[in-house]
């Protein structure tokens, strides 16, 4: 079986099982070569780590984990041992963010490791790229000096997305600079696209179509060619009124189908990348089908499962059909929010509330097989799952959990 040709151009050589980016392997939220999960028995914590704050999520690659969050005035990435936490090497810069709303001072982005290097994007727009090896600084790109991208609501929340040898950011800068492509060596800027402004979203690779790029820009939808930056499609997709977001990346879900979902009202929709007339179709819209408000939602043999509703009134799991959006479950409790990754047949639901949920993957019925409270609550971030082990964080700590 022959691999898509971005698993090698964005990550290099990896171990299975690793989780170098933001939402794993492929940007989907799947595990990928991973044993199942039966949730009989409870997690077992094997270490844990103090962190500092921030919503930037941990990636996993060749033995080390790679955190980036803040500690006091720096900007900190450091690389620790997989297997005990020990720390490895650490690289710092000054922080200089302030949120808006007195929210988190910390990074949002996960980082992305890949060919040797790793590419962090702090919430004041510095983009940097290190290496994996030693934690030297290699280059560093500034957003805001270069393009005067704007710090928006929340700050810079777009992870990197390394194809082709360029790193790939929505970062809303002036001048039709919305979407950037750095060279992934020099971090000089390649090219640039769109004069949207930058979401709180992180794009994808079409996995049909790896020379394709979509993303969910703060207007909506664009497709980018990776080499040049050749916009292919521009599809306004977001809500009337001013004060709402686009969080949740875009999902890939088979045969070249991409969904979207955001919330304040504007709900699902699917659409249809042909490859052969380069052209985008939209299959489906519905609004409170699955209304996601900043978690990505997962794709699983057909259907789409994901948290419908706004943080702030409370949000329901839910199981949608690819198919035509229809709504084949939803689970009886209300959360103030939460993260999904899939492993096998099984959902792994992080809460807001610092539980941890092991879910059957169907579209038959809700089945909740286990929760165990794992993490602190009032936090959201993306974990990692890689080599059987869930790499989970919270406002002041990573706790790492044996779950195969």
């Amino acid at each position: 079986m022959r691999l898509p040709l971005f698993i090698f151009c964005a990550l290099g050589q990896l171990y299975a099982g690793d989780w170098p980016q933001y939402l794993g392997p492929q940007r989907g939220g799947t595990a990928q070569d991973e044993a199942a999960i039966t949730g009989d028995a409870e997690p077992e914590m094997l270490w844990k780590r103090m962190l500092g704050t921030g919503f930037a999520g941990p990636v996993v690659a060749k033995g080390r984990v790679i955190v980036f969050h803040r500690q006091g005035a720096d900007m900190v990435t450091e690389a620790l041992d997989a297997a005990d936490g020990k720390a490895v090497w650490k690289q710092t810069y000054p922080a200089t963010y302030r949120d808006s709303f007195g929210f988190d001072n910390g990074p949002r982005a996960v980082p992305c490791i890949a060919e040797g290097k790793v590419i962090t994007h702090g919430p004041e727009g510095i983009v940097q790229a290190l290496d994996f090896d030693t934690g030297k600084l290699l280059w560093s790109y500034d957003t805001v000096a270069e393009l005067e991208s704007p710090q928006g609501y929340f700050g810079r929340a777009c992870s990197p997305l390394v194809t082709e040898g360029r790193v790939l950011l929505n970062v809303g800068g002036k001048g039709g600079a919305g979407i950037i492509a750095l060279d992934l060596q020099s971090g000089k800027r390649v090219w640039q696209a769109t004069d949207h402004e930058a979401g709180y979203a992180s794009p994808i690779l079409i996995p049909e179509d790896t020379g394709v790029s979509a993303f969910f820009t703060r207007s909506g939808i664009v497709l980018t060619q990776n080499s040049d930056g050749k916009v292919l499609a521009d599809e306004f997709f977001r809500a009337e009124i001013d004060a709402s977001v686009n969080a949740a990346a875009p999902v890939a879900c088979g045969d070249g189908k991409l969904l979207f979902s955001a919330a304040y009202d504007v709900g699902a929709a699917l659409w249809q990348w042909n490859k052969a007339e380069r052209k985008l179709v939209n299959l489906w819209k519905k609004a409170d089908a699955l209304d996601c408000h900043y978690t990505t939602p997962v794709y699983h043999d057909g259907h789409v499962y994901g948290l419908h509703g706004r943080q702030e009134s409370g949000m329901t799991l839910r199981c949608i059909s690819v198919v035509d959006g229809k709504v084949a479950w939803e689970a009886p409790d209300r959360l103030q929010g939460g993260t999904l990754i899939v492993v096998g047949d099984k959902l792994l639901l992080h809460t807001e509330f610092g539980e941890l949920w092991i879910i059957q993957a169907t579209p038959e019925k809700f089945q909740l097989l286990r929760s165990t409270q794992i993490t602190r609550a009032g936090h959201r971030s993306h974990a990692a799952f890689s080599n059987g082990l869930l790499y989970a964080r919270d406002a002041e700590k990573m706790v790492v959990l044996k779950v195969k």
